[in-house]
């Protein structure tokens, strides 16, 4: 992603400009897919995990988007929970970005592609087992 990157809404009323960093589109975009019921979290790359790591949250990991003028289109890496269906939840997610991206942008997004980049398996919740003891 192209750093300090904007786009600038052009409209009829001339009151001024609206310009929209690519970085805001790509947060928009992490935020809606995490929305989805059945994505873990967001794949990311190596920069972006050690950011993690330093302790600030990266929005837009696993997201690269390109913006034109007018339309943008959407990369996004995601893991899948285990036990959802990928084409379900992927088709879900794809419908939650470009709707999210068009309805606070005003942009017309193009695509959407996912790259499932793996599964993730939630631990298995430990039981308390009580000794009880014989008197």
């Amino acid at each position: 992603m192209d750093e300090n990157k904007t786009v600038t809404i052009k409209s009829q009323e001339k009151v001024g400009q609206v310009q929209i960093a690519d970085e805001v589109v790509a947060i928009i975009a992490g935020l809606a897919a995490t929305e989805v019921e059945g994505v873990a979290g967001m794949a990311g790359n190596f920069t972006g995990d050690l950011v993690e790591i330093l302790g600030k949250k990266n929005l837009s990991k696993g997201v690269t988007v390109d913006v034109g003028e007018e339309d943008v289109s959407v990369d996004l890496g995601i893991v899948i929970k285990f036990g959802f269906k990928i084409p379900s939840v992927a088709k879900a997610v794809q419908e939650k970005v470009k709707n999210s991206i068009e309805t606070m942008t005003g942009l017309s997004v193009t695509e959407v592609n996912l790259h499932i980049t793996g599964i993730h398996f939630e631990k298995p919740k430990h039981q308390k087992t009580e000794i009880m003891e014989e008197v």
